[in-house]
């Protein structure tokens, strides 16, 4: 006979209480297998796609596209013995609670009332407590309030029948187009609005020709309104990524007392320095930027100023310092502002911190970024220069004592030997914590990588 599991919503990352549902890969009467990608979500920290913990027939989905659910309320239904032979239902595991032992299974209620999930033991069993969402349907409502160990495994009745592939849904909020983030973004970048299109993926997924072939097309004459019925405004709602830059913005802001200091710099030597490895054999097919050399000098002078790369604990009254360096980089993707880490980027050479830079930036344009990889950086490097931007004043990330911004690089008069002549030159901008790091410690740091830039030889002394 049928057995059907829900499928909570999991905890993707450490302290996360929702997410928002970006597009189904399945639809009921697909049949799944173990760790088939089902769903795309987006947290707080990135998109991130979730596998399916049992393999069977999907009978129901039970949330929308654009939706915004929280962690433990089961997202779909799955029939695991579709068309089995009668048999009776297992019961609840009451022995293994009377034992305080548990075999960890999903859907398995654990010690301390805990179901086991796909990541971690997801809510307590007193789910029919919470306080519901008051944009929740009314599914979704209703299967939070009868989510209970014994129920998770529980046929419900009658049998729910496979429904052919569903038309474009309606959000909470109306219709939302169904199109991955790139493709929103090109969308953006285009003008196209994504409201006015068909989309000609599988199930209505809208794709890149789709929009292409939209803003290729000619546009109508735009009839300008004088009434202020709104419609010349767009209300974009704070969610995802945004929703969490912004927090934590204001949390540095007023929590760490930032010092940003300037340094104008001659980089000719080192731009030198680029063309010749470039043509180098080993560094034959690798994208050498001047980032990868600005992330060596930025490790080389953490090296001598070790308090640029540590962390004010105000729940311990400590300073920690840290004897490796996982270096941020501040990345702008179509979801918002992203800072990925190089971990140990301290054990890299020249040449791999290169590669890194340059996998970490396509996975980030992709919106591919897990959450795992966005978290306890040590120092960041901002690089505001790709933008044709000089500096900036940068904010902290939370938990980070030193952030610095690489302007862009221009050809302008700089004083050589008494002479003026056109040479390479470079802002930096390095935000402080000064809790942690003095004036003088700031100013070395700063000035260590300064040199580095100018001088890169001066590597060999470090």
């Amino acid at each position: 006979m049928p057995q059907y599991k829900q499928f909570p919503l999991p905890d993707t990352a450490e302290g996360l209480t929702e997410a928002e549902i970006l597009t189904w890969h399945v639809k009921p009467g697909d049949t799944v297998t173990v760790n088939q990608i089902i769903v795309e979500i987006e947290t707080a920290k990135a998109a991130v796609e979730l596998p399916c913990p049992w393999a069977g027939v999907v009978t129901e989905l039970l949330a929308e596209p654009g939706q915004t659910v929280e962690v433990g309320v089961p997202i779909i239904t799955i029939d695991t013995d579709p068309g089995g032979a009668a048999a009776p239902v297992a019961p609840a595991p009451v022995a293994a609670e009377a034992n305080g032992t548990s075999s960890g299974k999903i859907g398995e209620e654990m010690p301390g009332g805990r179901i086991a999930t796909l990541v971690g033991y997801g809510p307590k069993s007193g789910a029919a407590k919470r306080r519901a969402r008051k944009d929740a349907p009314a599914v979704a409502k209703a299967a939070v309030a009868a989510i209970t160990p014994a129920a998770v495994v529980a046929p419900p009745a009658p049998a729910p029948v496979a429904a052919p592939a569903p038309a474009p849904v309606q959000a909470p909020g109306g219709y939302v187009p169904l199109a991955k983030p790139p493709v929103r973004k090109l969308a953006k970048d285009l003008g196209v609005d994504l409201y006015a299109l068909t989309g000609s993926g599988p199930d209505g997924v809208i794709t890149r020709e789709d929009v292409e072939s939209a803003g290729s097309a000619p546009a109508a004459a735009p009839v300008q309104s004088f009434v202020d019925n709104g419609s010349r405004e767009r209300r974009v709602p704070i969610k995802g990524v945004r929703k969490a830059t912004a927090q934590a913005m204001v949390d540095s802001a007023f929590t760490a007392p930032h010092v940003t200091e300037f340094l104008t710099v001659d980089v000719t030597p080192m731009m030198e320095l680029r063309a010749k490895l470039k043509n180098a054999r080993e560094f034959h097919g690798v994208k050498l930027t001047p980032l990868a050399f600005c992330a060596k000098a930025v490790i080389l002078a953490a090296r001598r100023t070790p308090d640029v790369n540590a962390t004010w604990d105000a729940a311990a009254n400590e300073i920690v310092y840290k004897d490796y360096v996982h270096l941020g980089i501040a990345a702008a993707t179509p979801r918002g502002l992203v800072v990925p880490k190089v971990r140990d980027a301290d054990r890299m050479s020249l040449k791999e911190l290169a590669v890194a830079l340059d996998e970490l930036a396509t996975v980030a344009r992709d919106g591919k970024t897990s959450p795992a990889d966005m978290m306890n950086g040590t120092i960041t490097i901002t690089n505001v220069g790709v933008f044709g931007v000089d500096t900036g004043t940068p904010i902290l990330n939370p938990g980070e004592s030193a952030i610095l911004a690489l302007g862009a690089i221009r050809d302008m008069p700089w004083v050589v030997d008494g002479e003026i002549k056109i040479r390479k030159i470079c802002q930096l901008a390095l935000s402080f914590d000064h809790r942690v790091v003095d004036g003088q410690q700031g100013s070395q740091f700063l000035a260590d990588v300064g040199a580095l830039l100018a001088e890169p030889g001066i590597a060999m002394t470090y």
